[in-house]
């Protein structure tokens, strides 16, 4: 092939041509994008980084190219923290990025919130605007953990994929593992979830693995390998607030591995509720960024997690069927 050569290629759906030969590292030039930003797949097969050189470009490849890098590692301890996958964190809330008007309000938001660990979806770089801003940008990965995970993923194969890019682009190994039944409900598809996990498990994978309420599947997940457990108290930006106490404190009670509640936070009682039933941690996103006031019900969140952990920890009184006077009674007049 020589200089003077069309070559057509398949760049994230859509067909371009270029002047070939070409190689991977050849088209991130073209294209304007930073290699260390990125992760690229060649006909359904990563391309290490080391690769980027010497992999030529053939007609008819089709390439994707995603973006997010890794996260910041919070390894020191503090009088109350937790751990996940030897990683420990301070704040017991996790935020995730998306559904805010703009990344200057995303950024002002997790910064209101106190959390150290947000979680990110893989999506294509946009190729129209190679400039254009990143997550990365705003919330910087070497001061917050990323957590990769697989939102928009309806079957085991497209979440392995997902997370196996999300490797290449950052190194990363925790992960976040989310495998939904069809709409309008959004079910964890628990079938779809224990496929993919058994998959990441034996890749090396550190997965955090979202699920149904339910002790019994929680159990599999956690004897499966999985590093964290995350039931959700309600379908998907609902906002319902946790509907099953009694399965959400079986499973923290049962469980060896960290328990979060993810999914279904409308304000913050509800997030205070899943802290006094001993979750480890909370995770939410629409709760916050659909809010009114995102910044503000961010601060909202944060003292509420805080509260309810104060309150696992204090151990609440007693509830009783009759009433029983708090001053005495003795020397009453």
């Amino acid at each position: 092939m020589d200089a003077t050569t069309a070559l057509r290629l398949t760049v994230n759906g859509e067909p371009r041509a270029f002047t070939g030969p070409l190689t991977v590292a050849g088209l991130l030039v073209a294209l304007g994008l930073d290699r260390r930003k990125v992760a690229v797949e060649r006909n359904l097969e990563i391309v290490p980084k080391s690769a980027f050189e010497t992999t030529a470009l053939a007609d008819d490849d089709r390439i994707e190219i995603v973006h997010f890098i890794g996260g910041g590692d919070h390894t020191q301890a503090a009088e109350d923290s937790w751990s996940v996958a030897g990683l420990t964190f301070r704040s017991r809330l996790i935020v995730g990025t998306g559904r805010y008007k703009d990344l200057p309000e995303t950024a002002a938001a997790i910064e209101a919130s106190g959390a150290e660990m947000v979680t990110v979806a893989v999506r294509r770089v946009n190729l129209s605007d190679p400039s254009a801003p990143m997550l990365q940008d705003f919330v910087p990965p070497s001061r917050y953990t990323y957590l990769p995970n697989t939102a928009g993923c309806h079957t085991a194969e497209d979440a392995i994929r997902t997370l196996r890019l999300a490797r290449e682009a950052g190194g990363w190994n925790l992960v976040k593992l989310e495998v939904l039944g069809p709409p309008p409900t959004l079910y964890p598809d628990m079938q779809e979830t224990h496929r993919a996990l058994d998959v990441l498990v034996k890749d090396g994978f550190q997965v955090m693995v979202y699920c149904v309420d339910d002790p019994v599947a929680a159990k599999r997940l956690e004897d499966q390998g999985a590093v964290a457990i995350m039931p959700l108290g309600a379908p998907i930006g609902s906002g319902l607030g946790i509907q099953n106490r009694v399965t959400i404190r079986l499973i923290v009670e049962q469980s060896k591995v960290p328990v979060l509640v993810d999914a279904g936070v409308g304000t913050a009682s509800d997030a205070a509720i899943a802290m006094e039933l001993g979750c480890d941690a909370v995770l939410m996103n629409s709760a916050i960024a659909h809010a009114k006031d995102p910044v503000r019900m961010a601060r909202a969140m944060k003292a509420a997690v805080e509260a309810g952990r104060e309150a696992y920890l204090a151990g609440r009184m007693a509830r009783k069927l009759y009433a029983d006077p708090s001053s005495p009674l003795a020397g009453l007049i």
